[in-house]
């Protein structure tokens, strides 16, 4: 069986298997960037800058593990799932409080 048929949607998207140096890259700034999303959208809170950089630096690190568990897991597919949920839960609190209901 080929390897190249079970790697996850971002991983066959970036075709890791072509130019790994490059593409792992890419795939890990993707991670990284749904990452930080994610928990802008539904963990962050008003925090000193100091505890900020903190918190993007386990951020980034913890990415470079879950880039090489996302060849073959779909880690990037769960964290868009993810971003998309708090996005459909950010605009609906909107809306309520906007209405008053909230």
């Amino acid at each position: 069986m080929d390897p190249t048929q079970r790697f996850s949607f971002f991983a066959s998207l970036y075709q890791i298997d072509e130019n790994p140096e490059i593409k792992m890259w890419l795939l890990y700034f993707t991670l990284l960037a749904l990452s930080i999303l994610v928990y802008k959208l539904g963990f962050a809170l008003k925090l000193p800058i100091l505890k900020s950089v903190l918190v993007y630096t386990f951020l980034a690190l913890g990415c470079t593990v879950l880039t090489f568990l996302a060849i073959f897991l779909p880690v990037g597919e769960g964290l868009v799932i993810a971003a998309l949920i708090l996005i459909i839960y950010k605009v609906r609190l909107r809306q309520a409080k906007r209405s008053g209901r909230v």
